[in-house]
């Protein structure tokens, strides 16, 4: 293949990069609309931190891992360690018309994102320092490999026939199975139920995501070409029939519309997608939108009943959400999918689903475990009930400080 930088390519992908990075306040807007207001500025920082930590972490060393010469199961830490060797020349074997560093650039943003929605399971209940670790670990032992495997020409997921368009395996499902193990491995909340803080923040991080997942979605293509605008429809299909079909659901079971069940339902209509946009037609992206929002409705109606403490349903919506849409991938695939008489596609794709999940399911179990060999991962009772803007940040969203806080935060205070 021929490398040759195409202006047009190139100027459609940092415009795509940016949109995938406004993804990640967008996220902060959308999960700190929905917990506590006592914990709203310490949820929304998880996801904000995400942005420099992971930034630095994949320039430094995550971007050889996920796409450096195969070692083992993972790409070798030393190929493009530092980022050396990523000019703006293309590679041919990954992108042959833009700059090799805009591909690096691109690929950055959905590493930045992966680990924050990881924290809707947890949130509520973590010191801040955990989800560092968490965030480290699970960049460079889950994301990173899985990435390898996926999008790597020598990805033995790929060479299965596995199909990932934009990251519904890499990202939507490592991330819901890391939740599901975080929440069934850390201690529970001592207050289960609440009210959202501020619904029209999770209106605005919805609109924020939906943005930029067309640079998610349909950047995946790494060109602006036909397949982009293809992604770019089934993307905003899927993510419209998700969002109906939730508010339908909700309007059946509580007699009554819900604002932020029809929030829910257009991110899992993007989850759905996001392995297949530009891969499948727009009538089964408006399949893939209702199936899997259906899905996963029941599957949240099921963890409620259950002593599951995923605290933003992470697991139900971007866990399952990426498992229907990666198994309907392969169903509605135009070439290799079951609609055209290819079996082999769906096989390979089971397959590949039983290894991401058992594998990120036991690495997040591993990692945790070895984290809290540093010390406690939760936040005791006290400081769960007062909340963690206030224990962890010392902060709060808006409201003054009472009294009674003031004296804590300085006693608290290092003594001069």
């Amino acid at each position: 293949m021929n490398s040759t930088l195409n202006a047009g390519d190139t100027a459609w992908m940092l415009v795509s990069s940016a949109l995938v990075f406004l993804m990640t306040p967008g996220l902060a807007f959308f999960y700190g609309g929905m917990v506590r207001e006592r914990n709203l500025l310490s949820t929304m920082f998880q996801s904000f931190i995400s942005m420099a930590l992971i930034s630095v972490l994949w320039v430094v060393v995550g971007f050889s891992l996920a796409f450096g010469d195969t070692l083992g199961i993972v790409g070798n830490p030393l190929t493009y360690f530092g980022l050396s060797g990523v000019g703006i020349e293309p590679n041919a074997a990954f992108a042959a018309t833009i700059p090799f560093a805009l591909y690096a650039l691109f690929q950055m943003k959905f590493a930045i994102i992966t680990p924050a929605l990881v924290t809707g399971a947890f949130a509520e209940r973590v010191r801040f320092r955990t989800y560092v670790m968490f965030a480290v670990y699970f960049s460079l032992f889950i994301y990173c490999p899985v990435a390898h495997w996926t999008w790597h020409p020598d990805g033995f997921l790929r060479r299965m026939g596995v199909l990932d368009f934009a990251g519904g395996t890499v990202v939507h499902i490592t991330a819901g199975i890391a939740a599901l193990a975080a929440a069934i491995f850390l201690r529970r909340r001592s207050q289960i139920d609440h009210s959202p803080s501020n619904i029209p923040h999770v209106m605005l991080g919805t609109g924020l995501l939906w943005f930029g997942w067309f640079g998610f979605n349909a950047g995946s293509s790494l060109a602006a070409n036909g397949q982009a605008v293809q992604a770019f429809l089934t993307t905003n299909t899927a993510s419209a029939a998700g969002m109906l079909t939730w508010v339908a659901l909700d309007w059946l079971y509580r007699g009554k519309p819900s604002s932020m069940g029809a929030c829910i339902g257009a991110v899992v209509g993007l989850v759905a997608i996001t392995p297949g946009a530009g891969l499948v037609s727009i009538m089964s992206s408006l399949i893939m939108g209702i199936a899997a929002t259906v899905v996963s409705y029941y599957v949240v109606r099921w963890r409620t009943r259950t002593d599951l403490d995923d605290t933003l349903d992470v697991f139900p919506c971007h866990g399952v959400g990426g498992i229907v849409g990666m198994i309907l991938t392969a169903v509605f695939a135009t070439q290799d999918g079951l609609i055209t008489g290819n079996y082999h596609t769906l096989l390979m794709h089971f397959a590949g689903l039983i290894i991401v999940v058992s594998y990120a399911f036991g690495m997040t179990f591993l990692g945790l475990r070895v984290l809290r060999l540093f010390g406690p991962l939760e936040v005791d009772e006290e400081e769960e009930y007062e909340g963690l803007d206030l224990s962890q940040h010392g902060e709060r969203a808006g409201t003054p400080f009472t009294n009674v806080e003031l004296r804590r935060l300085r006693s608290r205070a290092p003594q001069e």
